[in-house]
């Protein structure tokens, strides 16, 4: 975006914020709420102890015990294979926080963080059966399809994925810089070590927040607004997956289409997800339009795979 593009954009958003100040304040206040209530319970505690499993390399135990599995299914190194471990199981976006710790800490290098970070950000297995279909759709009999649909689109992508990053990178396979000659491994940890774990944690989690309640604003603000025509209001939801989510069942209700679109705004996360990757792969030189290319890829995949489901049980 052009820079004076984004200073108009901007000024506007501020005074739309004056003229609605209800509704920002309630947009800020969903967006709290689900960062207060949700997200900081849920993901605080595995920032916090992925980083002190990195930080002592007592992370090593994890890959010995799962890398032999994720290897031959992902062709990852042993360390790389912790990032898919933490970014099917935690959730947004801890698959690319811990990707692109594994890079800075010279555990794997950037080729095969670039290649981890275009399957193994997702939506944790928790959100998707509490929130989506328990909560929000109430189909329990979605929920095995839902989840294995979810699971297994980024385990399709990553196949496609991996061989263009082996020929982009002249690859045969991903190998740890460490992996020739490792350094002992030290699992001490020291109380200043656990301070900088904890402030790196709040800083990481905050930083998650202020983009939901952020993201939250926009979509409230958006949602009210009269001059955008109909056609771009379908996108909304994709700003943000959580009220996005709740946008779609009143778009589509009681439709054919709410479980594909619900399903694939999931697997690709929302902008506000994107943004929150791109604060955590800051530093790395991990790309974030490669991840939004890859994730609209997955989506797509989801979306297909929901109606190819749909098509055979009706």
């Amino acid at each position: 975006m052009k820079p004076a593009v984004l200073k108009i954009s901007l000024v506007l958003l501020f005074f739309c914020m004056l003229l609605r100040p209800e509704t920002v304040f309630l947009g800020a206040r969903s967006g709290l709420l689900l960062w207060f209530e949700t997200v900081l319970p849920t993901l605080l505690p595995f920032i916090l102890i992925s980083n002190l499993l990195i930080h002592t390399n007592a992370f090593s135990y994890l890959t010995r015990l799962f890398g032999p599995v994720i290897r031959q299914l992902f062709g990852t190194s042993e360390e790389g294979s912790f990032a898919v471990l933490t970014g099917f199981l935690c959730g947004y976006p801890m698959g690319a926080k811990t990707t692109a710790d594994l890079i800075r800490s010279g555990h794997i290098t950037q080729a095969e963080g670039t290649y981890l970070l275009s399957f193994c950000n997702n939506t944790s297995i928790g959100f998707i059966m509490n929130y989506i279909f328990f909560n929000i759709l109430q189909r329990k009999d979605l929920v095995i399809p839902g989840l294995f649909i979810l699971l297994v689109s980024p385990v399709l992508t990553s196949i496609f994925f991996r061989m263009f990053y082996y020929h982009k990178y002249h690859l045969r396979n991903f190998q740890s810089p460490k992996s020739q000659a490792r350094a002992p491994r030290s699992c001490s940890i020291k109380f200043d070590l656990l301070d900088t774990c904890i402030m790196d944690s709040f800083e990481t989690i905050t930083n998650i927040g202020g983009y939901i309640i952020l993201f939250s604003i926009l979509l409230a603000l958006l949602q009210e607004s009269s001059i955008l025509p109909p056609c771009v209001k379908l996108f909304l939801p994709a700003l943000e997956m959580t009220n996005g989510i709740l946008l779609l069942t009143k778009m589509f209700p009681s439709s054919e289409f709410l479980f594909p679109a619900v399903c694939a705004l999931t697997s690709f996360g929302g902008i506000c997800a994107a943004a929150q990757t791109n604060c955590m792969i800051r530093g790395s030189g991990l790309r974030i339009v490669p991840y939004l290319i890859e994730k609209l890829i997955t989506a797509l995949v989801t979306s297909l795979l929901c109606l190819l489901y749909l098509h055979h049980i009706l």
